[in-house]
């Protein structure tokens, strides 16, 4: 009986280990084949802009030493630094005696040709009646004889026309006359403008509206006349245009590419705590060989004077700028072929290697032109480990849609300035 019950145990034994061995390996083999995972970012909309940062300084619009035309004594001067000046506004005042003699001079000059003008005319008023006459009584002679010949003898009618050309003679002698006496009093007119030309000079006015940055002279001074080149005679006054500044900024070599007039412009002034945009207005085209860079200008208005020439400012340059593009993570990015592919995940989540147009990259995002949809699943790291047609299981990775790009050309930091200014 025990026999019987031990064979039993062992025949029913027997499929159940066979069934326990298989379901084993059923169970490693399934392990075996179980898909890999992978870190997927999301195709999305988003901006991408590169900025570069960079210290600039601002200058007068222009500067412009003043000089007096003539030379003279300063009589009187009317501003000091600090002033402000609208054009045209008298400066200074200088005294040349001489140029008071001169002009007096040209004056009774110009009155003298008056003069003769005058008498010219009268003269040839004088003339032209004589010749009127004269004339008159040759052609009066001339006609009775023509109607009555042998009445009027030819020496008569001979003597009355030489009467008649020596008086046209006079007339014309008196027109030449009264040319030569304009003609004098244009030259004396003329001589006598340029002597109240300089006589005006004495009065020094201001070429342009701005700040008298630095005064030279004092009452009572010799101020030599700058209208010679060699001359180095110190101006009267020094003005600056400063309700209009030029902002000067060094672009690197590497961005000059990027610098187009009408650029927009983010400019901090941290001295007086003011933020404003500027734009690009000019730059010199050129690289400065010692720096390799190129001076970039934009055009601030100043009107209360709030910014002092010679003040630093941090500006932001907006390299390049795409908006509203579509953006992934320039990690999903891979180069095959010299072709920019992507792994994306269809919907069954297999790989599916596909071709893009890349646009604009950033650090860590890049720009699609095409190739891929807002929402497509893009594999981000490791792509050789797949293979084409593969599923994978996805862990899906949040990552930005839009990315600032910052290069600093260099920066003002007032306060570390202001740290190391105390420490000396």
């Amino acid at each position: 009986m025990n026999r019987k019950n031990s064979l039993l145990v062992l025949v029913v034994s027997a499929p159940l280990a066979c069934l326990a061995f298989t379901g084993c390996h059923s169970g490693a083999a399934a392990k075996s084949v179980t898909a890999a995972t992978a870190r997927v970012a999301a195709a999305q909309r988003g901006d991408i802009s590169h900025v570069l940062t960079l210290a600039g300084q601002f200058q007068p619009y222009q500067v412009v030493d003043v000089h007096p035309k003539v030379s003279g004594y300063m009589k009187k001067i009317n501003v000091d630094i600090g002033d402000l000046v609208n054009q045209g506004e008298t400066l200074a005042v200088l005294e040349v005696p001489e140029l008071k003699a001169q002009l007096e001079q040209s004056n009774f000059e110009v009155q003298q040709s008056q003069e003769e003008i005058k008498r010219a005319q009268r003269e040839i008023a004088r003339t032209e009646a004589v010749n009127f006459a004269l004339h008159a009584e040759a052609e009066r002679l001339k006609a009775a004889a023509a109607t009555r010949p042998g009445l009027i003898a030819q020496q008569e009618l001979d003597d009355a026309q030489s009467r008649d050309l020596s008086s046209q003679a006079q007339v014309d002698a008196a027109k030449a006359a009264m040319a030569a006496a304009q003609q004098h009093e244009a030259a004396a007119r003329a001589n006598s403008e340029q002597v109240q030309a300089l006589e005006n000079y004495t009065n020094v006015v201001a070429p342009i509206t701005g700040v008298v940055i630095w005064r030279y002279a004092d009452t009572g001074a010799l101020i030599q006349g700058g209208t010679n080149s060699n001359d180095q005679a110190l101006p009267i006054v020094r003005i600056s245009q400063s309700r209009l500044l030029r902002l000067r900024v060094p672009v690197p070599e590497d961005d000059v590419r990027f610098v187009h007039e009408g650029d927009t412009l983010d400019v901090r002034v941290d001295a007086i705590g003011r933020s404003f945009t500027g734009k690009i207005v000019r730059f010199t085209r050129s690289l400065n060989f010692e720096t390799r860079t190129m001076e970039t200008e934009v055009d601030v208005e100043n009107k209360d004077l709030s910014i002092s020439p010679g003040m630093y400012a941090n500006t932001a340059l907006h390299l390049a700028h795409v908006a509203d593009v579509v953006t992934i993570p320039v990690e999903a990015l891979v180069l095959n072929q010299q072709k920019q592919t992507v792994y994306v995940l269809d919907g069954d989540n297999r790989i599916r290697i596909r071709e893009v147009e890349v646009g604009l990259e950033g650090s860590k995002l890049a720009e699609i032109k095409s190739g891929l949809e807002p929402g497509d699943r893009v594999v981000i790291g490791g792509q050789d480990k797949y293979q084409e047609g593969e599923q994978v299981i996805p862990i899906l990775a949040a990552e930005p849609a839009s990315e600032t790009v910052q290069e600093s050309g260099g920066m003002i930091d007032m306060k570390a300035e202001t740290n190391n200014g105390g420490d000396h």
